[in-house]
């Protein structure tokens, strides 16, 4: 169980390559666009025949490599039919099976040092491309009832051995590559009815089994972009500024998970559910964004570490998202910022551990983080020359910020507010070492002194601590008389900091 991650990078790699990608209206210029992206994409591609059969362009003995900082990659393909429908399209069908290597030197603090030897085998029978167009612009439709990729260590019967194995069923799909020279458009979507993953592993040394198992329902994907050859993109910066740009987004169903640990005859348990999940992304030479949700999350431990039986954890609903410039701009140009879970909730017994009597409510909690505002950068994020040469200094201005939503709730008190600030660049004396801000921001804070209180009674909190803390809040919250809430205005307005009208700086 070796660098997952770069064999899944690997298995992306192979799937276009086993199903005869990049293909156009006749055999022969389906086979030569094929050899022409790979090379553009530093790939090495060589066949022992090619030749027809009729209305079939039969290839054999095809062999794919890439090599770069001491990691090889090879592919073998047995056989490539590339036949001649007579309507202008092509059908490309490849053998069953295609025979993968990857090669990789160690990397120090990861999986112990040692090197990476992979076996990788991709199956996919049935599996048929259908290619169209022209050789500017060639769409492509695929469709496999099945499609497994197995991933295994090339000598097995180490120290440290495994396997990982991605089964997929009712994949379908289409692209379209557009472009003459090395930068190519492509714009791709996917469907999948269904994933199942599965793993094992052990380690003779350390005594340690493992066994994960997932599956991952009504997968689907979107996505397009301008790509540049492999040495191009070697210098993102460059490369971005060059026309590379890339954006998509990916979504899920039902989700089921488990993970059996078994280190030294201590066993450990975890299994969960999810309802949907989805990923967002994009970047070019203006901006990078990245995102995803998670819907109704449900996790349980078992394990000897932990002090009851088991653990569970699970929420509603979390999100995160990052949006934000990375290329010099003149003007302002915006970001925007959102950390948010939603309904989270533990085991009774972990409360149990800080309250065992139950004095505090036990209701799901949540914490949301919105915001966005508008910045001025005077480098290039992926300029490496450029921010080194920045040292300790920013490498933009902050020209405003929105607190759209901000909420934190737990144990029966919630803080919730929202509020907008602008910022001139022109005075960093006024409040040293920042830009000066205008703008306010509202806050309320309701069930905040009987959790206080609670904390108190449940000697959790010192009482001197939590006066102290009362009085504090009391200088910059308005108190209502009949219930447990408190209202705070915070402005920054005259070159000073006020809190509710009183101002403090």
């Amino acid at each position: 169980m070796k660098h997952w991650k770069l064999a899944s990078s690997t298995a992306a790699i192979a799937i276009l390559a086993g199903t005869g990608a990049f293909a156009d209206v006749t055999p022969e210029e389906v086979w030569q666009n094929w050899q022409d992206m790979s090379t553009s994409a530093g790939q090495t591609v060589t066949s022992v025949s090619a030749e027809r059969d009729g209305d079939t362009l039969v290839v054999s003995g095809v062999a794919i490599t890439y090599e770069k900082d001491g990691t090889a990659f090879t592919s073998n393909i047995e056989q490539i039919d590339f036949t001649d429908n007579g309507d202008g399209t092509v059908d490309v069908t490849t053998s069953d099976a295609t025979t993968m290597t990857l090669k990789a030197p160690a990397v120090e603090g990861v999986d112990g040092g040692k090197p990476t030897d992979l076996k990788i085998t991709l199956t996919q029978p049935e599996m048929v491309v259908t290619a169209s167009g022209t050789v500017d612009a060639l769409s492509y439709e695929f469709e496999a009832p099945t499609l497994s990729l197995k991933v295994e260590p090339a000598t097995a019967g180490g120290e440290a051995d495994g396997s990982f194995t991605a089964d997929v069923t009712q994949l379908s799909g289409s692209y379209l590559v557009e472009g003459e020279a090395a930068a190519k458009t492509i714009t791709s979507d996917f469907t999948a009815a269904k994933v199942a993953l599965t793993g094992v592993g052990k380690d003779t040394s350390t005594k340690t089994d493992v066994n994960f198992s997932a599956t991952i329902a009504d997968l689907a994907g979107s996505s397009n972009g301008t790509f540049l050859g492999a040495a191009e993109m070697a210098d993102l910066g460059k490369a971005l500024k060059d026309g590379f740009a890339v954006n998509g987004s990916f979504s899920h169903g039902a989700m089921t998970f488990a993970l059996d640990v078994m280190e030294d005859t201590k066993p450990t348990k975890i299994a969960g559910t999810s309802e949907a999940g989805d990923i967002s992304f994009a970047m070019d030479a203006t901006h990078l964004q990245y995102g995803g949700t998670g819907k109704a999350l449900a996790v349980t431990i078992a394990s000897a570490d932990i002090p009851f039986p088991e653990l569970k954890v699970g929420y509603q609903e979390a999100a995160f998202n990052m949006a934000i410039p990375v290329g010099k701009t003149d003007a302002p140009a915006d970001f925007a910022l959102l950390t948010k879970l939603v309904g989270f909730t533990v085991s009774d017994e972990v409360w149990g551990m800080v309250d065992p009597a139950g004095n505090l409510p036990h209701d799901p909690a949540t914490v949301i983080i919105d915001t966005k505002g508008k910045v001025t950068l005077t480098t290039d994020l992926f300029d490496e020359a450029a921010m080194a040469a920045l040292g300790e200094a920013p490498p933009g201005e902050l020209n405003a910020l929105d607190v759209t939503e901000l909420k934190a709730s737990v144990a029966g008190a919630e803080l919730t507010g929202a509020g907008a600030f602008t910022f001139d660049n022109t005075d960093k004396t006024t409040f040293p070492g920042m830009p000066l801000p205008t703008g306010k921001l509202d806050l309320k804070l309701t069930g905040g002194n009987t959790l206080l209180d609670k904390l108190v009674a449940m000697g959790l909190l010192p009482q001197d601590q939590a006066m102290g803390f009362k009085m504090m809040v009391s200088m910059f919250a308005n108190s209502a008389a009949d219930k447990d809430e408190m209202t705070s205005t915070l402005e920054f307005k005259d070159k000073g900091f006020y809190a509710n009208g009183q101002k403090l700086q």
